[in-house]
């Protein structure tokens, strides 16, 4: 019997559910927009959209960096916590899966955050390779006080970023952790006075990260991701494999040729 799974593809992405997507094309940033007012509270349905979204963003050639960002001046209060008792046995345990999907892009995937991000939102973040912040923001895991714990990622990625005292002080006790804190702690990147320079702080980045060799952005992504979960010696091994994949592209043999007539390099992604 067939089975039409482009059409339940199609499906899952036609109707979404408190997001938008955007392609800034002139600045190669793609936009995934969390947008349900007045908090962006996200989904069950949501977490899988936001999983195909990125991964379409992913294979977008007009997309060289990716972004997600809050609408209504806010990142996100987090999930849809009244709805979860009703969903079926057994489909709570992988959540995880879809809200790490930014640590799974091959590009870079920036977290562009204001005043709230809270529970799976800071969790989506985490995944994140640069996590950029208002001053005002605050970062949480609070799902202790409502008798659960963080179920799609966070509190294994705030340990293994912030370490153990903190994220059990963190954690345990649904702690709100001011920017400047956060960003102390490692569990942020850098921060920004406002939404106008959170906005120009992304930009900046973008720049950067997209006037870099694409070939080795991606290597380098999943290197040092293995690094951060495996032992040294995978780690290394992965490392060594991926330098020597480098050497073969033309982005690389552009590079040195930049480098030795003291110009701009112009990389291709080939």
């Amino acid at each position: 019997m067939e089975r039409d799974y482009a059409e339940r593809r199609a499906g899952l992405l036609r109707d979404l559910d408190g997001l938008r997507a955007e392609v800034d094309v002139e600045n190669r940033i793609g936009h995934l927009i969390l947008d349900r007012p007045p908090l962006n509270i996200v989904s069950y349905r949501a977490r899988q959209q936001i999983r195909g979204l990125l991964e379409e963003m992913d294979e977008d050639g007009d997309v060289g960096v990716i972004c997600i960002r809050g609408a209504n001046g806010v990142f996100t209060s987090g999930g849809d916590v009244k709805s979860f008792p009703s969903i079926p046995k057994n489909r709570m345990s992988d959540l995880a899966d879809d809200i790490g999907t930014p640590e799974r892009c091959r590009k870079p995937v920036i977290a562009a955050l204001e005043k709230y991000c809270f529970g799976v939102g800071f969790e989506l973040a985490m995944a994140c390779d640069f996590r950029l912040a208002t001053k005002d923001c605050l970062v949480a895991l609070p799902e202790s006080a409502i008798g659960q714990m963080p179920g799609s990622g966070g509190s294994v990625r705030v340990v293994r970023i912030a370490g153990l005292t903190r994220a059990k002080d963190m954690v345990m006790l649904g702690k709100r952790i001011p920017a400047e804190q956060a960003v102390d702690w490692g569990l942020l990147t850098a921060t920004a006075e406002d939404a106008d320079g959170l906005t120009a702080l992304v930009h900046d980045y973008a720049a950067r990260l997209n006037a870099l060799a694409p070939i080795s952005m991606q290597s380098l992504k999943r290197v040092l991701n293995s690094a951060y979960d495996t032992s040294l010696k995978v780690a290394l091994d992965v490392e060594g494999h991926s330098y020597e994949k480098i050497r073969t592209t033309e982005d690389y043999l552009e590079g040195i040729a930049a480098f030795a007539e003291k110009r701009k390099p112009v990389y291709r992604g080939r």
